[in-house]
């Protein structure tokens, strides 16, 4: 084989979900679809946040940033794969598929920490109700909030500087939607030991940590709800933290579905898998916190109605 070739990637491509013509017709409209609900329900939800003074907390303020995340998401892959479905190319740059990754695996971090972090604020609204304001308190969010940015984008570098060390050779045809971590692996005819070895450490540190945190935060919040005397306060209090659980059981079942497996399994439909965490979740998102929350539902009205609290 070429040396050249072995050495130098100028571009991959994106095989998708399918190949045929009509499934491709149809998965744009669907992906098209999807991509405008989830960046419609998703700014209608920090714009709801900063015009109504009333959600100035720390719970709406790390949602306001969980939900710009989820739009620099989807904006991440769905556009690129709306024209590729659209135009029949399946092509991206060597140099793009590493963007994509880059930012594919800092937002999936960041989701992932703005989630533990929301978990600790419902754990103090309802454990330490009391000491909450002083508890989360300005300094605190913002301290938060870099400490979730910083740590992402280390994550995101790491890979994407360990992805660039890799050599690729013979068919560069990825069967996924997207440059995606495990897809681009198997592509890889070096070695990619180092490569899985820190994904181990680096997903141990920043996805199952916060994962474990947010069940003792859970086990701890039931606790204290079940210590409630009347009805109507157990109620109040499991409301107020059932939209997170809900938005962290769909983001942590379709992630560990995936990556919780060797390498060499992965295969075509753990990368339709992929695609619950990359789109779906990120479109279910605002719908299961509107919907399920009085206070959010109240500052949607005003702002569809072109109300603000001032």
């Amino acid at each position: 084989m070429d040396f050249q070739n072995q050495t130098t990637v100028s571009e991959f491509l994106l095989l998708g979900l399918t190949q045929d013509p009509e499934h491709q017709r149809f998965l744009f409209g669907l992906f098209l679809i999807m991509y405008l609900v989830t960046m419609a329900g998703n700014l209608l939800i920090i714009l709801a946040i900063v015009s109504d003074v009333h959600l100035h907390t720390p719970m709406y303020f790390f949602l306001a940033n969980l939900s710009f995340t989820d739009v620099c998401f989807v904006s991440n892959t769905v556009p690129k794969m709306l024209v590729n479905l659209y135009t029949q190319k399946k092509a991206i740059s060597y140099t793009g598929c590493l963007i994509q990754l880059y930012f594919l695996v800092s937002l999936v971090a960041l989701d992932n920490l703005f989630l533990a972090v929301m978990a600790y604020d419902r754990f103090v609204a309802i454990c330490r109700p009391l000491h909450y304001t002083i508890i989360m308190s300005p300094r605190l969010c913002i301290l938060l909030l870099v400490l979730c940015w910083v740590l992402s984008i280390l994550y995101g570098l790491t890979h994407t500087i360990l992805m660039s060390t890799l050599t690729f050779c013979g068919p560069r045809e990825v069967s996924h939607i997207f440059c995606e971590m495990y897809a681009l692996l198997q592509l890889a005819c070096s070695d990619t030991r180092v490569n899985q070895a820190v994904l181990l450490i680096t997903g141990s540190l920043l996805f199952i940590v916060p994962f474990l945190f947010m069940l003792i935060s859970y086990v701890q919040i039931v606790k204290a709800i079940l210590r409630i005397p009347s009805a109507t306060g157990k109620y109040k209090a499991f409301s107020t933290c059932a939209s997170h659980l809900a938005v962290v059981s769909l983001f942590y079942g379709t992630l560990f579905g995936v990556y919780l497996q060797p390498l060499k399994t992965y295969s075509v439909k753990d990368s339709v898998a992929t695609v619950m965490y990359a789109v779906v979740t990120p479109m279910f998102n605002p719908f299961i916190y509107s919907l399920r929350n009085k206070d959010m539902k109240g500052a949607l009205r005003k702002l569809l109605r072109g109300k603000t609290v001032p």
